[in-house]
């Protein structure tokens, strides 16, 4: 059993369904049940979208059983998780299944990144802050030995097996890749590498940089330009519009 929030605009209904958007939570060790103006799915729903705003495996507040279940296996089993509460969610009317796009930050990120990589099914990911070479991360986070309790010592078999990069050649779906320079938690050489992989494979791509926030975007005016980059990269891509570029960016 997956638990998961539904934020639905107004006036969404079978004759109106809303196009829908995943948001994976970071951690992965976290749970979407407290409120955020970081991540506020309201805002999102004010602009005509549903927000999912699921608790997979790895969540907190379901008992050490959903933790073993994806711990050091973040990739395959996060992922059955969130596929299974997306095609639950879709079954609803109000809810448009031709419409749909994924939004993670740090291990959401990653899992944003490592959807990108196995499904074509959504119009569009944003991945923040996100893991994509996870050899390289973990030899440049200020939580190395943290992470490597989960994943062992580097060169091992589970940074091959679960690190999105090595599916770079399936993507196709548009990213909008964004990052902070001073996250030390996830150093910013993840976006950069993760921006130039999708230049050469010439995916469909754009890069929000921040020079000034670090692993969360905190100052007032950044966080306008976050989302309302954000969402002209979603209506973009899933509302089928034209690119305007945000006035707060210049």
């Amino acid at each position: 059993t997956v638990r998961a929030w539904l934020a639905l605009p107004e006036g969404a209904s079978a004759q109106n369904p809303a196009p829908l958007l995943l948001w994976i939570h970071g951690g992965p060790l976290g749970s979407w049940n407290d409120w955020s103006w970081r991540w506020n799915p309201w805002i999102m729903a004010q602009n005509g979208y549903a927000v999912l705003l699921p608790d997979p495996c790895l969540s907190t507040g379901y008992g050490l059983e959903a933790i073993r279940r994806g711990w050091a296996n973040w990739g395959p089993s996060t992922y059955a998780d969130l596929m299974a509460i997306t095609d639950a969610a879709l079954e609803l009317p109000e809810l448009d299944a031709t419409r749909t796009a994924v939004m993670g930050g740090s291990f959401g990120g990653y899992m944003a990144n490592w959807i990108a990589g196995h499904t074509d099914r959504f119009k569009a990911i944003v991945t923040h802050a996100s893991l994509w070479n996870l050899e390289q991360f973990i030899g440049t986070t200020d939580a190395a030995v943290y992470f490597q309790r989960e994943f062992g010592p580097p060169g091992g078999r589970r940074y091959q097996d679960l690190s999105p990069h090595l599916s770079l050649e399936r993507i196709s779906t548009p990213m909008l890749v964004v990052h902070g320079d001073k996250d030390y938690r996830v150093p910013i050489g993840e976006a950069l590498r993760l921006w130039w992989d999708l230049r050469r494979s010439e995916v469909d791509s754009k890069f929000l940089y921040f020079p000034d926030e670090n692993h969360w975007v905190l100052k007032p005016g950044n966080i306008v330009v976050w989302y309302e980059t954000v969402l002209a990269f979603l209506d973009q891509h899933v509302l089928g519009r034209e690119w305007k570029r945000p006035e707060s960016l210049s």
